[in-house]
């Protein structure tokens, strides 16, 4: 009776082992490695050993372990995006997630409340075996030069530097912000006021600077230039300071599309003005919420489907070599003509 108690007991235990692609190996008559082949995206694989190895998945019940394997095949699947809560285009996160995903890749998403907080990203990316990082913040150079040093490929979204060679995927802020101001002045505004986002945003500082500069060239200075936080929020607190100035302003560029739809709502329902009637409002990024019928927002759509696939091309590419050269990708905008502003031709 003891012993077939313990041969029971042996048995419960042999069926509370997970299973492993040994096992599955071992069902379905195939070597290890076509099992792990038949869970790597694009690895090939015939017909009849998939049906096989299917066969035995089905039958034992076996998921893939991703950590497991990283471990085995010391190439993991994670990659390290890190954004700012504020300040990023939620659409480039949520598209960059998704074709990370349809490319066998899973992402370890990074958000920060400021870009000035991403100094501490790097702490917590040595806890992790990533393949690779996307950053939509400004890194400082030792830590870029720690990354390469690691051999972790980095591509950066949206940030340009001077001092090191980095691999980077940017919209044209300058040329989207010159579109904007030409249209503007044509239509007449001569009073036109900017909405910064936070000053350690390097995305905010190149819209403003380059918006300013076009105003300069046309022979227009700022009424005024408010820093705000990138949010709903801080576009309303905005247009309050505007409105509560010696000129208000009749034109107003915000750096981002969410100041923008702020300033739209304070406007209209906290100050009673006419849009465009009354004032004219410009954003930046091209979001959904700007495109709804209530805003209708003039803004400079970021080409993001197409910035997303040069990022992970990019990154793959050095995940493969990491001894490539930096490269550099900038892609136009496009001038999305709303009803938030009066332009040259409305």
């Amino acid at each position: 009776m003891a012993r077939r108690s313990t041969q029971a007991a042996s048995e419960g235990t042999d069926k509370a082992k997970p299973v492993t692609s040994y096992d599955v190996a071992r069902e379905a008559g195939v070597s290890q490695s076509a099992v792990s082949r038949y869970f790597t995206p694009g690895a090939s694989v015939s017909a009849r050993t998939r049906a096989k190895i299917l066969k035995a998945v089905n039958k034992l019940g076996y998921q893939p372990n991703a950590i497991a394997r990283s471990l085995i095949t010391r190439r993991s699947s994670l990659v390290a995006v890190v954004v700012a809560n504020l300040g990023f285009n939620p659409e480039f996160t949520s598209i960059l997630g998704q074709s990370l995903s349809a490319r066998g890749l899973n992402t370890l998403l990074f958000t920060l409340d400021h870009e000035s907080d991403a100094d501490h990203v790097i702490d917590q990316l040595w806890q992790y075996r990533v393949a690779g990082v996307v950053a939509a913040v400004t890194l400082p150079p030792r830590h870029v030069d720690m990354l390469s040093q690691r051999e972790i490929p980095l591509v950066f979204v949206n940030r340009a530097y001077e001092e090191v060679p980095v691999n980077s995927v940017s919209c044209d802020q300058s040329e989207g912000e010159r579109w904007l101001v030409d249209e503007l002045c044509a239509a007449g505004h001569r009073r036109i006021a900017i909405v910064s986002g936070p000053e350690d945003s390097p995305v905010s500082r190149q819209r403003v600077s380059s918006a300013a500069e076009r105003l300069a060239n046309a022979g227009v200075k700022p009424v005024e230039i408010v820093v705000a936080d990138f949010t709903y929020q801080g576009g309303r607190e905005a247009m309050r300071k505007l409105a509560a100035g010696p000129a208000r302003p009749d034109a107003i560029i915000c750096a981002n599309d969410m100041l923008a739809i702020g300033c739209m709502d304070e406007a209209r329902h906290a100050l009673g003005l006419r849009i465009p009637e009354d004032i004219s409002i410009v954003g930046f990024d091209g979001s959904a919420p700007g495109q709804w019928a209530s805003y209708d927002l003039v803004t400079i759509r970021q080409p993001t489907n197409l910035m997303v696939d040069a990022a992970i091309d990019m990154l793959m590419a050095r995940i493969d070599d990491p001894q490539l050269i930096t490269e550099k990708r900038v892609f136009s905008g496009e001038l999305v003509r709303g009803a938030s502003a009066r332009l040259a031709d409305t």
